[in-house]
């Protein structure tokens, strides 16, 4: 009995630790480490496309034509013959001053003239009969001499009148002030009545010509050189640029335009770098028929530096920044993930980033799913396309991520993970 109890105790403990082993072996089993899938990111080929590299300034427009209108004469304002801020033709009377003393100077300078002219055809009919008496020894030679005087001071007397004449109907000409060119006239500072033109011209408005119009901005030193060595890779000069001037194509946009509306010509280079300032003063010309243009504005102006050339581009999405500059994360054929350090370019009208160096082409870029991907890790890859979009309504300048630019992928576009419910995930395996 005693014996029979042992043995059975015995096979009880025995089953307790081989199901306790079983136990720990299946533990063992669900606790083994699974790496997780590799990221699904879209992935594109870099576009390549001929891009025109441009020089990007600021600058400001100038009129091409503006002039004070002042009175020269003195007299009383008596006409103002335009609204303030009118258009005016050329030739326009804008302004007139009373007239009747310069009316009555210049029947003065004509009675005067007539006098003279008179007494010159009586000195000279004088002179010609003394001549033919002295021809026959009826007059002295002092005789003659006196009479081919009198002449001649008749001759003077008579031009003399004919300036004095030409100098009164000038003073008439100032009582009518005239718009010199075609523009647009400022408000009037003088009222009719007031006396104008005592003591000096006085400023009676101002006249500006809006079309065509001017646009001024200036080039750094190291612009200007950047721009040598771009023309002697062209087999080009800078004289031949400033022989060529009017060849050259010139874009401006304003403060609230989307990019450069606005095509011109330059027409002035300045034959030297100022010393104290280190520029190179620039002009462009624009025709302006609908006035969007007005003086004094400040442009955003943009210079083509030659013909268009081949480069990559892809989307400002597409780009970060590290202490090296910016990057882009680039896939290899066997899918897996780099970083590969870019020297960016301009962004272009369609909202992607030219990029100078770091790409060629095929190379491949991801363009959604960044924050999944790791370099050096493989990704799960979904192709996709680069596409353009509409850029900024203003482009502050060539910085990296200032406008994420599309992502078209090839089918459809990129759906997002899905939702996993709490129920469904996978529990921890308790030992």
């Amino acid at each position: 009995m005693v014996g029979g109890i042992g043995v059975s105790g015995g096979l009880r403990h025995g089953m307790v630790a081989l199901g306790a082993a079983f136990l720990l072996s299946a533990c063992e089993e669900k606790n083994t480490y699974v790496p997780p899938p590799p990221a699904a990111v879209t992935v594109a080929p870099v576009l390549e496309k001929p891009v025109t590299r441009f020089l990007e300034l600021t600058g400001n427009t100038a009129a091409i034509n503006s002039v004070d209108l002042e009175a020269r004469v003195q007299g009383f304002l008596t006409e103002i013959n335009y609204k303030d801020g009118a258009l005016a033709k050329k030739g326009t009377v804008l302004f007139v001053i009373e007239q009747d003393q310069y009316k009555a100077q210049v029947d003065q300078a004509k009675a005067q003239l007539a006098a003279n002219q008179a007494a010159q055809v009586q000195a000279e009919a004088e002179f010609n009969r003394q001549a033919q008496l002295a021809k026959q020894d009826f007059a002295s030679q002092a005789t003659l001499d006196q009479a081919r005087a009198k002449r001649d001071s008749a001759v003077a007397e008579v031009a003399n009148a004919q300036a004095s004449l030409v100098l009164a109907q000038i003073n008439l000409g100032y009582t009518q002030i005239t718009a010199p060119f075609d523009g647009a006239v400022t408000a009037h500072l003088q009222d009719v009545g007031a006396l104008v033109g005592y003591g000096g011209p006085t400023k009676l408005a101002t006249v500006v010509q809006l079309n065509p119009i001017w646009v001024w901005f200036t080039l750094s030193e190291q612009e200007v050189l950047r721009i040598k060595e771009h023309l002697a890779r062209q087999g080009r000069s800078l004289v031949s640029l400033t022989r060529d001037v009017p060849d050259l194509d010139i874009e401006i946009g304003l403060q609230t335009e989307t990019g450069y509306p606005h095509q011109g010509k330059i027409d002035y280079v300045a034959p030297q770098v100022d010393p104290n300032l280190g520029t190179l003063t620039v002009r462009g010309l624009f025709q302006n028929d609908d006035f969007a243009l007005l003086p004094g504005l400040f442009a955003r102006v943009r210079v083509p530096l030659g013909a268009a050339q081949t480069t990559v581009l892809v989307p400002d999405a597409a780009l970060n920044a590290n202490q090296l500059g910016p990057y882009v994360l680039t896939v290899s054929a066997d899918n897996v993930v780099s970083q590969t350090q870019v020297t960016l370019g301009q962004l272009q009208a369609d909202g992607l980033r030219a990029i100078q160096t770091g790409l060629k082409a095929g190379d491949r870029i991801i363009i959604s799913g960044i924050q999944r991907a790791v370099p050096g890790s493989k990704v799960k890859v979904e192709e996709g396309t680069i596409v353009g979009i509409a850029p900024p309504a203003i482009d502050l300048g060539n910085k990296p991520l200032a406008k994420p630019a599309g992502v078209a992928p090839a089918d459809a576009p990129a759906k997002a993970a899905p939702t996993v419910p709490p129920s469904a995930a996978p529990s921890t395996p308790k030992n």
